[in-house]
């Protein structure tokens, strides 16, 4: 049999080949299998084409052969993730508001060699990056993966922390000092990644913005906080901290129109249980972190929905109300 020069690499450009060229609407005669071996300086025989493609089968890759009239075509069938399971790895990227717009291209792009060159470039006609805001930290995407090492090796870790100010630019909190904690889980939430992290001398549980934290280094003394984080119930957590903003949790009582209850379903689980009230209207206790954005997510309901208690979270609705109004009516007076 001929060798050529890459003749090593012969089964790896056929896979490679295969992967690229054909799907379950485009096939490749052996003919045309052989001159695409050619382009990569590879000589070879059908024979041994044969079993190199019975061999990728051996491999986990589908080889489907197809008799149409005196033509006999090979396609790749089913592949480690289909088509529509690509598109959703997509849609989750582009969704995803803490990888920034660079990183979201480079992941789709490699994320795209997944499927054919064909279904490759169907997708890139799909594709489409809008106004949806994304994070401009571009460490993000390392930070995660420095964050999930130091738990991993049961050390703390040190950063700096930084906020927004009203001239778009991210300024350090702290002095700009370095905030030493010890890391115990990551939690997505509102498009977010955060961290849950054991703050020792302050003897709490606290969580920070990924995207806010910068220069991420591991410490050489190990975790602590052990007992408290495993103390948390860290979906319950999720549940009760309204866009992870701090707030003392209590067990509130919320009154409902019955047309909203598939809206606290989703935010609080299937495990919670409506009393009624009326024909029309319910009521539903849930722990909650109290705060000024668990308070707008009401607002945001309208008129279906009201709190009955305790009455110290009224009183707190209550004055929180009053203040943005006053608030509202000094705008409205400048």
């Amino acid at each position: 049999m001929p060798r050529g020069a890459n003749m090593k690499l012969k089964f790896t450009y056929l896979m490679k080949i295969m992967l690229e060229k054909t799907d379950d609407e485009h096939s490749l005669t052996m003919p045309q299998i052989l001159r695409e071996l050619e382009g990569y300086g590879i000589s070879a025989e059908r024979k041994s084409i044969y079993g190199d493609l019975q061999d990728m089968e051996q491999l986990g890759v589908e080889v489907i052969k197809e008799q149409i009239g005196k033509e006999t075509f090979y396609h790749v069938g089913s592949r480690q993730f289909e088509l529509a399971e690509v598109k959703l790895l997509i849609d989750a990227i582009l969704s995803s508001k803490f990888i920034t717009r660079n990183k979201s291209s480079a992941l789709i792009a490699k994320v795209k060699t997944l499927v054919s060159d064909y279904q490759a470039r169907s997708l890139q006609r799909q594709v489409y990056v809008g106004d949806r805001v994304k994070t401009m930290n571009e460490s993000v995407y390392y930070n995660v993966d420095d964050i999930y090492t130091a738990i991993g090796s049961n050390k703390k870790i040190s950063f700096k922390y930084y906020r927004w100010d009203i001239n778009g630019r991210l300024i350090p909190t702290h002095d700009g000092n370095n905030i030493t904690v010890s890391p115990w889980a990551l939690i997505w939430d509102d498009e977010n990644y955060y961290l849950v992290a054991y703050d020792s001398p302050a003897h709490l549980i606290k969580h920070y913005r990924v995207d806010k934290m910068m220069k991420i280094a591991l410490v050489d003394e190990m975790r602590e906080g052990k007992e408290e984080f495993d103390s948390l119930d860290m979906r319950d957590y999720s549940k009760a901290t309204f866009g992870m903003y701090r707030g003392e949790k209590k067990k509130v009582r919320i009154r409902l129109d019955n047309s909203l209850c598939g809206i606290f379903i989703d935010r609080f689980g299937k495990d919670i249980s409506f009393r009624p009230l009326t024909d029309s209207e319910s009521y539903v206790s849930v722990n909650v972190n109290v705060s000024p954005q668990f308070f707008g997510w009401l607002f945001g309901l309208g008129s279906g929905v009201s709190i009955m208690g305790p009455e110290e979270v009224v009183t707190e609705l209550e004055k929180y109300t009053r203040d943005f109004l006053a608030a509202v009516s000094r705008a409205g007076n400048k």
